[in-house]
């Protein structure tokens, strides 16, 4: 699997770049800002995206999706509960002006697969951070927005965050999973199931 994390924008959000070694598919999570970079390193890696997932509403997640899904002419995957906003601009969390992300062309639901070449991922709805959060999980790596963070855990006090449902997504879908995935978050390191299982003060 080819795996690049670029971090983009103004709150430093983690953009990642997934791609199939063997037929050169790909798919990008989160393409918050700085859209020209995103396409060179997909340019330089020789990728076809199939797909652009977004793992939550926020902002600093969306911000140039608009820009990459015209350079590549990828689909755009979000959560049911997100296609409610799209096409929309949100307009808090953010300083700068951006656009909006288009209109999505497939609606995820909680345990639905994705697959990109010969790579197969699975979709966990983990809302809490906002009602629309998800993870995608695969190939022994999992990419958990602002849900999960490499010894924290998403700020649940912003418009529609839910403490009890973040704590309660984490703990039935994300530790659940094999010790030694690695998760990738929207923010920060990276990590390991094992590692915040033993020592993330936020799960006790």
């Amino acid at each position: 699997m080819i795996l690049r994390k670029l971090i983009v924008g103004p709150y430093a959000s983690n953009c990642y770049i997934i791609g199939c070694e063997a037929t050169k598919e790909g798919m990008i999570i989160d393409p918050g800002a700085n859209a020209a970079e995103i396409i060179r390193v997909v340019r330089e890696l020789g990728l076809k995206i199939r797909l652009i997932v977004l793992t939550h509403r926020h902002p600093d997640h969306v911000g140039a999706v608009a820009q990459v899904k015209e350079a590549t002419g990828a689909s755009l995957a979000v959560h049911a509960e997100m296609a409610k906003y799209l096409p929309h601009s949100p307009d808090y969390l953010y300083e700068e002006p951006f656009r909006g992300a288009p209109k999505p062309d497939v609606i995820l639901q909680d345990g639905d697969s994705i697959e990109i070449g010969k790579l197969r991922f699975k979709v966990l709805h983990t809302p809490g951070h906002t009602p629309c959060g998800i993870s995608i999980y695969g190939e022994g790596h999992v990419f958990t927005g602002d849900t999960l963070f490499n010894y924290g855990i998403g700020r649940y006090d912003l418009v529609d965050g839910d403490y009890h449902a973040l704590i309660n997504g984490i703990k039935t879908k994300l530790l659940t999973l094999p010790p030694e995935t690695v998760v990738h978050p929207g923010h920060g390191p990276d990590s390991t199931i094992a590692t915040e299982k033993r020592a993330n003060t936020f799960l006790r």
